[in-house]
């Protein structure tokens, strides 16, 4: 579907006539708008992180993107937020506040998977704790609208992404209404935001009112009714079995269709029930709507809150209207308001993605933080972002819901470009790049073979059950993407520390070929989450045997090219669905393969993920909906002492756990399993006195490659791409390659690790 839109690296510049060459940083005191010789901001990002100038960092990117476009952007990073004052320091922005928590969801920021608060912050100078709220996004809104009440307040970044509907909350375990409506805000980006902010800075700029701006796509906001000329379809119900009524389909059960295909479109098929066969769907003539004047009503705060299977559903939907080629807009009742979502943004293009990347950016944090360290930057100034979005689907992830599954990717030229601009301006490079990565390693410029099929596709994942015949899995532009970036002059090593998507990988033996000669530090992190198809159905993940498969390939390149190199496996404790035979039969699998995981962490729910849906509802979304025993469960993992069971099953070797275990699996009836013998999983009571000695020399976190050493281990998610250090605990939501940007909030920051977001 070819949607017109204006590229933002053509706009005309709003005062183009006076712009000045770049500032140095964005001003984040009077004193600096001074130098600059501005009397007043136009637009100021209020962000929860420090601020580093560096396209890992959304309000660097943001700032930097409104700046190129003629607009005077000031930042006020980290303010106290227990007043107004803070909020003061610029003065009053002539359009708008631009408002995010930061690269993280502010709750996963501050709390463990266990709901204990963080004694660390990676995002913060020195590493110190507390500088950030909770629920961030909602206190510097309030704050904002104290300081100057009449400025619209424009909310953006991770937060607000996840937030953007009735979600559920894992730290209040219940069910939260939009953060629209708790924030205040007049208007609410979702997802990388760039096309959306440009485009709504120049209106409020050439004197729009923010409450006329309603047909920005990636934006949400509240309306009083749905507009005249607009179909609405109604989805505020399970459909089930009864009068027969020509309706739209609001979701179909994607996952099982065999393939994409515009054969196989149901997207605007009418579906209609037959009493007596519940199972049997009829396919009717399509009618004929307007996407763009089309609107799905999902249920209502109140009945997702206090109904689960009606949550699922709105989920479900939710996560169908997400493909920007055919999405249409949802709406959701607030008491007497109406939170209007618009459809997802058009993805970027190559000269688009270009143009944001090759702004100039200081590349280092705001001198104000003087010497001090900042752990998100330092684990990624040497890595580049070579690409966007995924299309893998996993539920426990929220990058669909962000970044969406459209793989928007730079050309090779400006990721060289960014490549010698590390080596020549970076402090402390040494000749090695850190990461060439994204969301994932290896889905640079893979997408559908068909442009059509791509923007009629309503499938969740692109891989999941399987590999779909119609995506295209050359890796060819990657692996000459590496060879040239390893050519440069001053670059001693490239790595790859983004997570890998090895079931894709092993389709181009080339390019895993080229990968293991050149591009592993002795070490490469994949992420196969579990070995049991139970739980890896509800990931959507592929089963083990794409592991063995990679493995092999793995080991006979690294032998070919004369190097020891080990592969480090992830794995998930307590995801939904998953039983406790399930972790014992993963720690069976650890030991047999000499695995000791050294930090584990359980399933973490992050907001709007489809896993948080099944933890919270204990219903699958990704089959049939009903309030019959048909609909498929789903248990989850809850009370603290069986989530502290399932990860210590990934630490079966550590004798503080043995207790525990010994418990569970005599509960288990497999108490075969305890005792000194090879195919047992820990020792008998009796032997533990001997095993204290030897647990005291493994020294904590050491990456041991041995058969039955330690190898450090990742929280529970599959790398996503950048990480950040952070200390203590992850969150389980996306997958996230190690070393690159700052987490995206459905996960916090891991020791290595950074992910990148927008405001």
């Amino acid at each position: 579907m070819t949607q017109a839109v204006t590229p933002i690296h053509t706009r005309a510049q709003f005062r183009s006539a006076t712009r000045s060459k770049p500032a140095p940083f964005l001003p984040m005191s009077r004193k600096e708008m001074d130098k600059l010789g501005w009397d007043s901001c136009d637009i100021i990002i209020v962000t929860g992180d420090a601020y580093v100038d560096h396209p890992s960092f959304g309000m660097a990117i943001i700032g930097r993107l409104l700046e190129a476009q003629g607009f005077r952007v000031g930042i006020i990073a980290q303010p106290d937020w227990h007043s107004a004052e803070a909020f003061k320091a610029l003065g009053k922005p002539n359009l708008f506040f631009g408002i995010a928590a930061g690269n993280m969801d502010s709750m996963i920021n501050r709390y463990t998977a266990d709901r204990k608060i963080r004694s660390d912050d990676a995002y913060t100078p020195g590493n110190i704790a507390g500088k950030r709220p909770d629920r961030a996004s909602i206190v510097y809104s309030q704050r904002c609208r104290e300081a100057w009440k009449d400025v619209p307040l424009i909310l953006g970044g991770i937060e607000a992404s996840l937030r953007r509907i009735a979600h559920y909350d894992y730290w209040q375990d219940k069910v939260r209404r939009s953060i629209l409506l708790d924030s205040r805000a007049d208007l609410l980006l979702y997802g990388n935001a760039e096309r959306a902010i440009v485009e709504v800075a120049h209106r409020l700029a050439a004197g729009e009112a923010v409450a006329d701006i309603r047909d920005v796509r990636g934006t949400a906001f509240v309306r009083k009714d749905t507009p005249e000329g607009w179909m609405e379809i109604d989805s505020t119900r399970i459909d089930r079995p009864g009068k027969i009524d020509k309706i739209i389909n609001p979701y179909v059960n994607t996952r099982d269709l065999p393939e994409c295909s515009l054969e196989n479109d149901t997207v605007n098929n009418t579906l209609a029930f037959d009493p007596d066969e519940e199972q049997v769907l009829h396919i009717l003539p399509k009618p004929k709507l307007d996407r763009a004047t089309t609107v799905i009503r999902i249920p209502s705060f109140e009945k997702v809150s206090q109904d689960p299977v009606l949550y699922a559903h709105a989920s479900r939907v939710l996560h169908l209207e997400t493909n920007p080629g055919n999405a249409r807009a949802l709406v959701q009742l607030h008491g007497d308001q109406e939170v209007w979502l618009n459809p997802p943004p058009i993805p970027l293009t190559t000269e688009e993605m270009d143009y944001v990347f090759d702004l100039t950016y200081a590349r280092v944090p705001h001198p104000a933080y003087g010497k001090e360290e900042i752990p998100a930057y330092k684990m990624i100034r040497f890595s580049v972002n070579i690409m966007r979005g995924c299309f893998g689907g996993c539920t426990f992830c929220s990058i669909t819901e962000h970044e969406g599954r459209i793989i928007q990717n730079r050309s090779e030229g400006s990721i060289l470009r960014e490549i010698e601009e590390i080596r020549d301006k970076v402090p402390g490079f040494t000749g090695v790049i850190s990461d060439l990565g994204g969301p994932t390693a290896n889905m640079y410029r893979i997408a559908c073979k068909t442009p059509e099929i791509e923007a009629a596709c309503r499938k969740p994942s692109c891989v999941y059950p399987g590999i779909c015949h119609n995506l295209n899995t050359d890796h060819s532009a990657l692996t000459q993407l590496y060879r040239d970036a390893r050519r440069l002059k001053g670059v001693k090593k490239i790595l790859i520390a983004s997570g890998l998507r090895y079931d894709l990988a092993v389709q181009d033996p080339e390019y895993v070929r080229e990968l293991v000669t050149h591009h592993v530090g002795g070490y490469l992190k994949i992420a196969p989450e579990h070995t049991e198809r139970g739980p890896l159905d509800k990931m959507m993940k592929p089963g083990i045997g794409a592991y063995d498969t990679f493995k092999k390939m793995f080991e006979r390149f690294s032998k070919e090219a004369g190097k020891d190199q080990y592969l480090i496996p992830y794995f998930i404790a307590a995801h939904p669905g998953t039983t406790d035979e399930d972790m014992m039969n993963l720690a069976l699998w650890l030991k047999t393969n000499g695995f000791k995981a050294d930090q584990v962490q359980a399933f973490y729910p992050s907001p709007m993920a489809t896993a948080t849906a099944m933890y919270h509802t204990g219903r699958n979304p990704l089959r049939k909906l009903s309030y019959k025993k048909s609909s498929e469960k789903v248990e989850s993992v809850k009370g603290e002492k069986q989530r502290r069971l399932h990860k210590a099953f990934l630490r079966w070797h550590d004798p503080d756990n043995w207790p525990l275990l010994r418990e569970a699996l005599a509960n288990m009836g497999r108490a075969d399993l305890i005792g000194d013998a090879p195919h047992q999983l820990i020792p008998s009571e009796d032997s533990d006195s001997q095993y204290t000695s030897a647990r005291r020399k493994n020294t904590p976190g050491a990456a041991r490659t041995a058969k039955g050493r330690v190898l450090t281990q990742h929280t529970g998610l599959p790398p996503r791409t950048h990480k950040a250090p952070a200390g203590k605990g992850k969150a389980a939501a996306g997958s996230n390659p190690s070393n690159k940007r700052p987490p995206a909030g459905n996960r916090p920051p891991k020791a290595g690790k950074a992910r990148q977001t927008q405001t």
